[in-house]
């Protein structure tokens, strides 16, 4: 693939700034890992981007919002940029993951299954898996509580079957925020672009789905800005 074509671009000098001030002065993988998930988590809120997934890491670090995908792609390209070796998974995930953003029609026009994914690291001589930088701590916090009255186990952007999920970094427990909600598996991929050039891939919009998704994204971010206000 043409280095151009990559999504997490981690050979652009934005992003291995960012990723060498983050860690230049940590001496394990493990410190290093844990700045760069926080920096994704809450540095980079959670929020939808106009182009859906199709956002190149610099492009996240400039917009400073993200979601699962375009944040999953950037904590990629930041792990790259400083050796520690990574790789995106994607899986299916139950559009229940959104219940609560998207509401009325544009809730409806989702498909059952959307294309989600997180990252892996390996360290120790060990893959292990992280999603728990998707959503900002403010958003988690706000999003929990919500589910909490409700009573759902999903929504929000989390999903907590028997109220297990959290925010938090450990690499060692694998602690999760949207896992519950997965149920396909769809493999491991070196670039997000390779996945979203394949038939596997399910958040592919047609023009009118694309239309009505930029011109309710404005409302659903409002939504999630909200909350997190209203939270913290």
């Amino acid at each position: 693939m043409n280095p151009d074509q990559k999504l997490a671009d981690y050979d652009n000098p934005l992003v291995r700034e960012t990723a060498q001030r983050l860690t230049g002065d940590a001496i394990t993988v493990r410190e290093k890992l844990e700045r760069l998930f926080y920096y994704v988590r809450d540095d980079i809120k959670f929020a939808f981007p106009q182009n859906g997934d199709l956002v190149k890491a610099s492009a996240t670090i400039r917009l400073k919002r993200g979601q699962c995908n375009t944040k999953s792609t950037l904590f990629l390209a930041l792990c790259k940029a400083v050796n520690i070796p990574a790789r995106i998974h994607f899986a299916l995930i139950k559009k229940e993951i959104q219940r609560g953003l998207f509401t009325g029609l544009g809730y409806k026009l989702m498909p059952p299954l959307l294309s989600h994914s997180w990252t892996e690291v390996e360290i120790e001589g060990r893959w292990r898996r992280i999603d728990s930088y998707i959503n900002d701590e403010g958003f988690y916090l706000a999003a929990r509580s919500e589910l909490q009255k409700k009573q759902w186990d999903t929504g929000y952007s989390v999903s907590c079957p028997g109220a297990e999920c959290s925010c938090d970094f450990n690499i060692d427990q694998e602690v999760f925020v949207q896992m519950g909600a997965v149920v396909v598996d769809h493999g491991v991929w070196d670039d997000p672009s390779d996945y979203y050039a394949t038939d596997q891939y399910q958040n592919r919009p047609s023009i009118m789905t694309l239309i009505l998704y930029r011109l309710i994204i404005w409302r659903i971010n409002r939504r999630v800005e909200s909350m997190r206000r209203g939270y913290t």
